[in-house]
């Protein structure tokens, strides 16, 4: 499976084509953009080219992007760069530039399908209203989970042969009212606050609760144990009886559409690990602070799928398309210090 490398004038005058690929393989996932010693006007050349290509184009440079190159960082997909503006959303910063682009082409070669389908989500909702992207991602988490990808990662899941969780003895949420302040805590440190059907279901009905009981004026939602949520309970994955009731269940039935309605009066307080679903549905909230220990990762496209918890529409509206795109990607931990840099977090408890 090829990945091309051209140079941002190659691109400029046509010469990047468009993704091939044949009847069940992208023969190309993702093609490289050199970004070195270009000028303003090649840049802008190359950034009209970029939609018209198809599939994902991850641009690099050695040194430091230029203002002028603007244009083109915000029509790629991602930019790996040695120096750019910290406000530029467009562009990670790396201290060793090919191994960034050999890390995040290696991961588009073992996954090019969920790769390309987060380059593709993440662009197209950009502009779209809430919920809107919401189902636009949850259409595309379907479409994956009929993929050879997600296949392979489900039939060696299966051969560890896990039995589906255990009902949860207490319950999975817990609700405390102090005034006007609702603190929703997640409550099942036994799975490290995994995402499952049973948490899912509770904190739902808890975020209806503060929707209509219309008196809190302040929601603040936590994590019980050592860990605030370590994402969905893979012990479940694969367990609904089809795609379409899954897109349903995800869209109608899950949290993210309601944090995004309190998302002016809630709170987040993260601690531990924060992976997948636990970070996708936290940054709809309005604030969100996170302990000196927090450990953010969203490992979707390695199993073959894309964020599905809301996550291609919070944390790309919280970081900019390009940042998630990288998280997405590489699946790569961030910490806190990071998170608060790039805007993941507001905070970091303690004042760090």
């Amino acid at each position: 499976m090829e990945v091309r490398t051209l140079g941002a004038a190659e691109l400029a005058d046509g010469t990047g084509g468009e993704f091939a690929l044949d009847a069940a393989t992208l023969l190309e996932p993702l093609l490289l953009v050199d970004l070195d010693g270009i000028d303003g006007a090649t840049a802008a050349a190359a950034a009209a080219r970029i939609v018209a290509l198809g599939g994902p184009a991850v641009g690099f440079c050695s040194g430091d992007i230029a203002a002028e190159l603007g244009p083109l960082t915000a029509a790629l997909d991602l930019t790996y760069a040695a120096a750019a503006d910290p406000a530029d959303r467009a562009v990670v910063v790396t201290d060793d530039v090919p191994r960034a682009v050999a890390e995040f082409a290696d991961c588009v070669r073992r996954y090019p399908q969920a790769a390309s389908f987060a380059a593709q989500v993440v662009r197209a909702s950009e502009g779209l209203p809430g919920p809107a992207a919401i189902d636009m991602e949850s259409f595309a988490y379907s479409t994956l989970q009929g993929g050879p990808e997600f296949g392979r990662w489900l039939e060696e899941r299966r051969r560890l042969g896990r039995p589906l969780p255990p009902p949860p003895e207490t319950d999975p949420v817990l609700l405390t009212a102090d005034g006007d302040t609702l603190r929703i805590t997640l409550n099942r440190p036994e799975r490290r606050n995994a995402y499952g059907t049973a948490l899912r279901d509770a904190l739902v009905e808890a975020l209806r609760t503060a929707l209509l009981a219309g008196t809190f004026g302040r929601i603040v939602l936590d994590g019980a144990g050592a860990s605030f949520c370590s994402g969905g309970d893979l012990d479940e994955f694969g367990h609904t009886p089809d795609t379409a009731t899954a897109h349903q269940i995800r869209t109608r039935g899950g949290a993210a559409r309601l944090m995004a309605r309190l998302a002016e009066r809630t709170e987040v307080r993260l601690h531990g690990h924060c992976v997948g679903a636990g970070i996708e549905i936290s940054a709809f909230a309005g604030h969100i602070v996170a302990a000196p220990d927090t450990v953010i990762r969203l490992p979707e496209v390695a199993m073959g799928l894309i964020p599905g918890a809301g996550g291609t529409v919070s944390v790309p509206r919280r970081i900019g398309r390009w940042r998630a795109l990288h998280l997405f990607v590489t699946g790569v931990a961030v910490g806190p210090q990071c998170a608060l840099e790039w805007g993941l977090v507001d905070e970091i408890e303690g004042g760090q």
